[in-house]
């Protein structure tokens, strides 16, 4: 046993990433009483979980639905592509890619429209782009087609004008970037992060080795549970960085920059816990779904 770390993260991120992980396959929805579950092993109550829930199907992410007399809860359709488009971030590898040109894109929201511009702020955000002046945004060129993408299924491209553009420079880039981007910030929360998780790849290799399919097939009860409560406010504090980095060459970087090392701590617990990890979720379900089964 070690010690399992408590991220500042709430119960709606939590539910959030226990339904991408586990109730996103065709005809799922989880049980009340799983999730009730799940998130009491995590440490919260279920007058809590059932707000959180509520608030999600308030938001649209989550619908209710009955199906042999369980409550239960699906994600909406309308958002199966945001996880789908998580999960390319979220448990990628991701390598920087040299950067030769730049995309930019240029915005101009009427003022009677202006909960769009925060809309199209939040969506640049989420696909890496950093400000360079107000209305005008940059990322990698590798980031246009997903940009425009992702502003077309959300109804904001009319906003928005998209270039490719070289950045004609003779100093340093790394300053330009500190402003473009709030490294700062970020790499504070990089920082954050591996202050909780520290040893945490050594910890668990230690404890079950270096062979996933090994470790589940020896595993017991206890171990799955306590992947569970490692893993998943684990991944819910990682989810946000894939957003927020920029994911820049190196030398475009300030000094000591946190972010691969992030990467790696958390790619290599998501190997060997992620699958105890599910291993207990599926039986936490299979419960509530019949009790007979416990």
């Amino acid at each position: 046993m070690f010690a399992v770390p408590a991220p500042p993260v709430r119960h709606q991120q939590l539910l959030v990433t226990i339904f991408g992980l586990y109730g996103r396959n065709a005809g799922d929805a989880l049980p009340v009483s799983a999730l009730i579950s799940m998130l009491g092993s995590l440490g919260y109550d279920a007058p809590g979980v059932r707000s959180s829930v509520s608030r999600l199907k308030a938001k649209g992410v989550l619908k209710s639905v009955r199906e042999g007399g369980i409550a239960k809860y699906k994600i909406s359709e309308s958002i199966s592509d945001v996880f789908r488009e998580g999960d390319r971030r979220i448990f990628a590898p991701e390598q920087p890619a040299p950067v030769d040109t730049w995309v930019l894109a240029v915005f101009s929201v009427p003022e009677s429209m202006r909960n769009r511009r925060h809309q199209l702020r939040s969506a640049l955000l989420g696909l890496g782009f950093g400000s360079v002046a107000n209305g005008v945004w940059i990322a990698p060129a590798n980031k246009l087609e997903q940009a425009r993408e992702r502003l077309t299924v959300s109804g904001l491209i009319e906003f928005v004008d998209l270039f490719r553009s070289d950045y004609v420079f003779d100093g340093p880039m790394r300053p330009k970037i500190s402003e473009w981007w709030d490294l700062k910030d970020l790499d504070q929360q990089f920082t954050e992060f591996l202050e909780l998780y520290e040893g945490a790849e050594r910890q668990w290799t230690e404890r079950v080795g270096s062979d996933p399919e090994a470790a589940l097939a020896d595993s017991t009860e206890e171990l799955r549970r306590e992947a569970f409560r490692y893993y998943i406010p684990m991944l819910t504090m990682w989810r946000k960085f894939p957003y927020k980095d920029p994911n820049l060459p190196e030398d475009y970087l300030p000094p000591e920059w946190h972010g691969p090392a992030v990467r790696k701590t958390f790619l290599a617990v998501h190997r060997l816990a992620a699958p105890l990890a599910a291993a207990h979720a599926h039986e936490v379900i299979s419960e509530a779904l019949d009790p007979a089964v416990a």
